[in-house]
C-alpha cells in the first residue's frame, strides 16, 4: 500500500469535475484528501501533469475504486468536505476562508497571509500564499476570536483532533511569532486542541518560548532543502537564515518541546539530490526533530507551478532510506501531538515506517541524557579505572558533541567528538564509557561508528583518538590504524589511533 500512496502522490489521479480540492497556499497544497486503506493521502487532481496519469476514479452505487490503466487496484474514499464550511461568522466570513480541513482531522491556517519575502520578492518558489488571498480564497489576517471559534467548530461538527498555524513572515522577520502565540493562547481557551505553530527560525530565539508559555504541543521548522545553492535559488530569505541558525533553533526546539514534537519539511524535487535529503534527514533524526519528507506539489500562483512532482521509483527510494534513519535514531510520527508529520497526508514517508532499532545511538537531545553520560563516564574513569581522581570532565566539554546509546529508552553508554583548534578538518574522539551490564551489547562499536558518522558530516578528514592499550584489538576491528608508538597518556599506556572514514556508512 505504501507504494501505491507514493504512485499516486507523484502522479495524481484524474478525476470527474465534481471532485475539487486546493489549489493554492503556502505549502504541498494543491489536491484533495483520499483514504486509501485508512491511511488519508492528499493526492494532486488539477495540475496539468495529472491528466497523463494512468490513475483514474471510478464511481459505483456504493464507494469509489482507483484503477490504474483501467484496472481497479484498490478501494478509494474521497474526505467529504467538513460540515463547518457551511458556516460563517456574524460578519459574513466563512469559516473555510478562516481554515481548512487537511487529511482526515487536522485543522490548518496560514493566520497572515501576507509575507515581508514576496514585498521584496524574495518569496519562497513552491510557495503561493499571497496568490491564495489575491483569489479571495482566504482573508489576510485571522483573529483569535475567528480561529477559536472555527476550532471549535471543526472539533464538535467534524471530528478534527488537532491544528497548524503557520503563517507569512512579518514585517520584521519574527514579529509573526508574538502573534502566532496570542491565536494559539485563544484556540487553547476556546477548543482545547493540540496545537503545532510553524515557524522560520527567528534571529531572538528566545520568542520560541512564547509559543510555549501559550500552550503549543508541537513546532514545525521547516529549511525545505539541505542544498545551500538550491535554497538560495528556490528559497533566498531561508538560504540566507544559514544552517547554523537553524540548527540552533532545532536544538532548542527540541529543548522545549520535546524529541519527535519539533519537525522540518524537506520538498523532494526542487532539483536537489537523493543524498542531499537523506543527509539532511539524518541530521534532524539525530536532533530529535521529525524530517518530513515531502513529494514537491506545484500550487498554481508559485514560481514552480508548471514544475512535475518527482518520479514514485525516485521516492520509494527516498523513502525507504529517511525511514531506516528513523528507525535507527528513534524518531517516528506516532508520538507525535499535532501537526503536518501527525497527519502525514502529504507525504507516504509514515507508511514505511519501522520499528525502532533496540540500541540507538544519536547527539545528547536534552539535559538529562547530557548528565546521564556524564554519571556513566565517572562510574568508568574515575571510580571503576582510576584514571581521574574526582571528574573526567575537562575543557573540551564546552565545546564537545556528547553521543549517546540507548537501550529501551535508557541510556547505557557515551563517547564524545570535538574539533581540534586547527579547525573543523581534524577531530578527536574520546571518553568511550558503556555501562558495565551493557559492555556484551553492541554499544561500543555502534558509538564508535556514530562517532565516525557525526565528524564527517561536519566535515573531518582526520579523526583520531587515544585508546587504551587493551582496546586497541577492539578498534583494529573497527578499521582504525595506529599513529605512532603506545605512549603514557594520563598516566597510562595509550595508542594514538586514526578512523577509516571511508567506512561510514552512507544515508542511501
Amino acid at each position: 500500500m505504501h507504494h501505491l500512496i507514493t504512485e499516486v502522490q507523484s502522479l495524481g489521479i484524474q478525476v470527474h469535475e465534481d471532485i475539487t480540492g486546493r489549489k493554492g497556499g503556502a505549502g504541498p497544497a494543491e489536491g484533495r484528501a483520499f483514504i486509501l486503506n485508512g491511511v488519508p493521502v492528499t493526492i494532486p487532481i488539477a495540475a496539468s501533469y495529472v491528466s497523463s496519469s494512468p490513475f483514474t476514479l471510478e464511481e459505483t452505487k456504493f464507494e469509489y475504486y482507483l484503477l490504474k490503466n483501467g484496472k481497479p487496484v484498490s478501494t478509494i474514499k474521497v474526505v467529504p468536505e467538513p460540515k463547518f464550511y457551511s458556516k460563517t461568522t456574524k460578519d459574513g466570513i466563512s469559516y473555510r476562508q478562516i481554515a481548512l480541513l487537511h487529511g482526515k482531522d487536522c485543522l490548518a491556517t496560514t493566520v497572515l497571509q501576507k509575507c515581508v519575502h514576496w514585498k521584496h520578492s524574495k518569496k519562497c518558489s513552491f510557495c503561493a500564499t499571497e496568490a491564495s488571498l489575491s483569489h479571495g480564497q482566504t482573508i489576510a489576517k485571522k483573529t483569535p476570536d475567528q480561529l477559536a471559534l472555527v476550532a471549535k467548530a471543526a472539533r464538535d461538527m467534524d471530528g478534527v483532533t488537532h491544528m497548524v498555524l503557520t503563517s507569512g513572515t512579518g514585517d520584521p522577520p519574527g514579529s509573526e511569532i508574538l502573534y502566532l502565540a496570542q491565536c494559539a493562547r485563544a484556540i487553547k481557551a476556546g477548543a482545547n486542541i493540540p496545537i503545532q505553530v510553524q515557524i522560520a527560525p527567528p534571529k531572538d530565539l528566545g520568542l520560541i518560548d512564547e509559543l510555549k508559555d501559550a500552550g503549543v504541543e508541537s513546532i514545525g521548522i521547516h529549511i525545505e532543502s539541505f542544498d545551500a545553492d538550491i535554497l538560495s535559488k528556490v528559497a533566498p530569505s531561508k538560504a540566507k537564515i544559514g544552517l547554523n541558525h537553524y540548527e540552533k533553533a532545532w536544538k532548542k526546539a527540541v529543548q522545549l518541546f520535546g524529541v519527535n514534537q519539533v519537525s522540518s519539511f524537506i520538498i523532494a524535487g526542487l532539483g536537489e539530490t537523493m543524498t542531499s535529503i537523506a543527509w539532511g534527514s539524518e541530521l534532524l533524526a539525530d536532533l530529535g526533530v521529525y524530517p518530513f519528507v515531502v513529494p514537491l506539489r506545484p500550487i498554481p500562483g508559485s514560481r514552480l507551478e508548471k514544475s512535475t512532482p518527482p518520479l514514485p521509483d525516485h521516492m520509494k527510494k527516498l523513502y525507504d532510506a529517511v525511514a531506516k534513519i528513523l528507525q535507527t535514531k528513534g524518531i517516528n510520527t506516532s508520538n507525535i501531538l499535532a501537526g503536518c508529520a501527525r497527519c502525514g497526508a502529504c507525504s507516504a514517508l509514515s507508511s514505511y515506517e519501522k520499528k525502532e532499532d533496540s540500541l540507538i545511538c544519536h547527539s545528547a537531545r536534552n539535559q538529562f541524557e547530557k548528565s546521564e553520560a556524564f554519571r556513566i563516564r565517572k562510574d568508568v574513569f574515575v571510580q571503576e579505572q582510576g584514571l581521574f581522581k574526582n571528574s573526567d570532565i575537562d575543557e573540551n566539554d564546552v565545546y564537545a558533541i556528547q553521543l549517546v546509546a540507548k537501550q529501551k529508552g535508557k541510556v547505557i553508554g557515551t563517547v564524545r567528538i570535538y574539533s581540534e583548534k586547527s579547525g573543523a578538518d581534524n577531530w578527536i574522539g574520546g571518553r568511550l564509557a558503556i555501562k558495565k551490564d551493557f559492555r556484551a551489547t553492541n554499544a561500543g562499536s555502534a558509538l564508535v561508528k556514530e562517532a565516525m558518522k557525526r565528524v564527517q558530516k561536519k566535515g573531518c578528514r582526520v579523526f583520531t583518538a587515544h585508546i587504551q592499550e587493551k582496546n586497541i584489538p577492539f578498534f583494529l576491528g573497527l578499521g582504525w590504524k595506529p599513529r605512532g608508538p603506545v605512549k603514557l597518556h594520563l598516566g597510562y599506556p595509550h595508542q594514538k589511533m586514526e578512523a577509516n572514514l571511508s567506512l561510514v556508512r552512507k544515508d542511501i
